[in-house]
């Protein structure tokens, strides 16, 4: 049986893989740092090291040179919320096996981990994968674990578009496309997406009862409309059919980045850990301001809705490295309070004095809870 050592400064990260290692039926071990990740490597010999990449102590480049530099070849899966081409190919160079995005899916891990270790058989009834000396004695089963997994799948009758967004998008993001429904089908059965795009003009075909399709082979997945760009607004009329969200042809670079930014980079801007929603720093233009509003709206609900699934019944939402705006960031608070009062959660905020004294201003958000650290808010929630 493989063994599995998971190394990451984060507890919720650390269980996520933990979770996955264990249910592809291996062992697993866990270490808080590159230091700890280290001491773990001189008593146990390891069959993969899962290894993030920002880490206090020691950060996953540095436990990594120092693997290399004793002579430990253990392969390494690498973790980080960097998609920098340049940042990547250091990484890449450095000898690690393979790389995953954060925030990534169960299934994209699961192959991950399966292709570095070797192993692409079917999986048993406990979540093992079975030696192929063993697969006959499972006739019939589909091993989800062990599909290729790709980025982007475009499904468009003018083959052109899918070539056109791979130019767009950095190289370590793959694409693949479909010119037809079947051809989509057929790749929905035998790979893994993150990212659906679906032309709403193909001949003959029924784009959203396609997309209805392939969400039954795809369940993790997002869906998105690509209609042809035009001054109607269709995003509303997308999403009625089911669609998530719209991406517009011909592309243009504000949309890709937007497109990016949203399905592959906004790990950053909100991660939670236990019961606390950090919400990152604004770092683009001046014009990106209401879209980074919004996405760290729509993230700390999602994070709000995923805690209250857990059964935590109070949030703590840190805004202390978030952007300030007087006519934004009493709407954002607002619109958490109201999302954290739909799911019967409580919600104390993490703030300076000037949110503080903007939220004081308006009758809905003047008697929240406002601490001017996270141990200051945990004390008061014990």
């Amino acid at each position: 049986m493989s063994r599995i050592l998971t190394v990451d400064d984060s507890k919720a990260i650390r269980s996520i893989v933990g979770k996955q290692v264990l249910e592809l039926g291996f062992e697993v071990d866990e270490a808080e740092d590159g230091l700890l990740g280290l001491a773990k490597l001189e008593e146990i010999s390891y069959d993969l090291v899962i290894l993030d990449v920002t880490m206090p102590n020691l950060d996953g480049p540095g436990m990594l040179a120092k693997m290399r530099e004793a002579g430990n070849k253990t392969p390494v899966l690498m973790l980080t919320s960097e998609s920098k081409k340049s940042v990547m190919m250091d990484v890449m160079k450095a000898g690690i096996e393979d790389y995953i995005l954060k925030p990534f899916k169960p299934e994209e891990l699961k192959a991950k981990v399966l292709k570095v270790l070797k192993l692409t058989g079917p999986v048993g009834a406990a979540g093992a994968v079975v030696s192929a000396g063993a697969a006959s004695a499972l006739p019939g089963r589909v091993d989800p674990m062990g599909k290729q997994f790709i980025d982007i799948l475009v499904i468009d009758d003018m083959e052109n578009v899918h070539k056109k967004l791979k130019t767009l998008v950095p190289a370590h993001v793959t694409v693949s496309g479909a010119v037809s429904a079947a051809a989509a089908l057929a790749s929905c059965r035998d790979k893994v997406f993150r990212v659906v795009l679906i032309d709403t003009d193909i001949p003959d075909v029924n784009s959203a009862a396609l997309m209805n399709q392939l969400r039954t082979l795809q369940q993790h997945a997002a869906f998105l409309a690509l209609p042809l760009r035009t001054t109607h607004d269709v995003q509303k009329e997308q999403q009625a059919l089911g669609f998530d969200d719209v991406i517009y042809k011909p592309f243009d670079k504000d949309s890709i980045d937007d497109f990016l930014v949203r399905y592959f980079n906004d790990q950053e801007l909100v991660v939670a850990e236990e019961n606390l929603v950090r919400v990152g720093a604004f770092t683009g233009k001046e014009d990106r301001v209401e879209k980074y509003f919004s996405r760290v709206t729509r993230l700390v609900e999602e994070s709000i809705e995923q805690l209250a699934a857990a059964c935590f019944d109070e949030v703590i939402v840190d805004l202390s490295l978030a952007l300030i705006k007087p006519d934004r960031t009493p709407r954002l608070v607002l619109d958490i309070k109201r999302e954290a009062g739909k799911r019967g959660v409580d919600v104390r905020l993490v703030a300076g004095e000037d949110v503080s004294a903007l939220l004081k201003k308006f009758d809905e958000t003047a008697k929240m809870v406002i601490s001017p650290s996270v141990q200051e808010a945990r004390a008061l929630a014990a």
